[in-house]
């Protein structure tokens, strides 16, 4: 058996996680996947279908490198036998802040909370297929994530279209308590989720390092739009609304386009 180190240097939040087990689930030989994402690393074990992985791995375009490759003797591993338990939780989490700050963004007029609802939403995309797809057909994990795809691009230039208006037409302030409050319990939940994934492997990395939270694009998402409501607030303008929008907003097509990856 071989042991493959991987550098991926784009994996810092659990939905790319998950992202890089979908689409490795379609190759054979692969015995065991270990994810450090606090050093955004990447431990196959796998059989004599190294380049395989490789290419599997590049096209998702997150970076990743082959750092080594060796063989190895071991043969067990400890599995997760609540992993579907603790997705379906994660899952259930996203959802909630994701119709949360959709429904707040809109009616604060905070288009930074808009398009990190979206983020969440992007994210539930990827559990949920995971979850749908267990057991199913191949065929059938492709067509859901080709319709979670699209449909979050649709949302993501739907908004795009929206921060356009506002920058050109102007109109009434975002309400900067509402951001700063509600993205603090965003910041709050996906910390959780991160959590719970690390606690699902062993107690010893359930307590993990602050700085693997503080690598997580959801979590700096989080406080890219606490300090746009804040900048609202000193400077009596909707442009660092707008600004943390968009920047969000192309974060979330960029997820997409991964997520159609796997509908090939």
């Amino acid at each position: 058996m071989k042991k493959s180190i991987f550098r991926i240097a784009q994996m810092d939040c659990p939905s790319e996680e998950n992202l890089i087990r979908l689409n490795l689930s379609e190759i054979s030989g692969i015995k065991h996947l270990d994810f450090d994402l606090a050093n955004r690393t990447l431990v196959v074990f796998h059989l004599e279908n190294l380049a395989q992985i490789e290419k599997a791995l590049i096209d998702l375009n997150l970076g990743s490198s082959l750092v080594s490759s060796d063989n190895t003797s071991q043969k067990s591993f400890n599995e997760e036998s609540d992993q579907s338990k603790i997705l379906w939780t994660i899952l259930i989490i996203n959802l909630a802040f994701f119709f949360v700050e959709m429904t707040t963004g809109i009616i604060s007029k905070s288009m930074g909370l808009v398009a990190d609802s979206l983020d969440m939403l992007a994210d539930a995309f990827v559990y949920g297929i995971s979850l749908m797809a267990v057991g199913s057909a191949l065929s059938r994990k492709k067509r859901i994530a080709k319709i979670a795809g699209w449909f979050q691009i649709i949302l993501a230039i739907i908004g795009f279209v929206e921060v356009i208006r506002r920058f050109i037409t102007g109109g009434i302030l975002p309400n900067f308590s509402a951001m700063i409050i509600v993205s603090i319990f965003a910041l709050i939940a996906n910390g959780i989720c991160l959590y719970l994934l690390q606690q699902s492997r062993s107690m010893e990395e359930a307590h993990m390092k602050a700085s693997m939270i503080f690598t997580s694009n959801d979590i700096i998402i989080n406080l890219g739009v606490i300090i746009a409501g804040t900048l609202v607030y000193l400077t009596n303008t909707r442009f660092p609304d707008l600004l943390i929008g968009t920047i969000v907003f192309v974060l979330v097509i960029q997820g997409a386009f991964r997520i159609l990856k796997l509908s090939k």
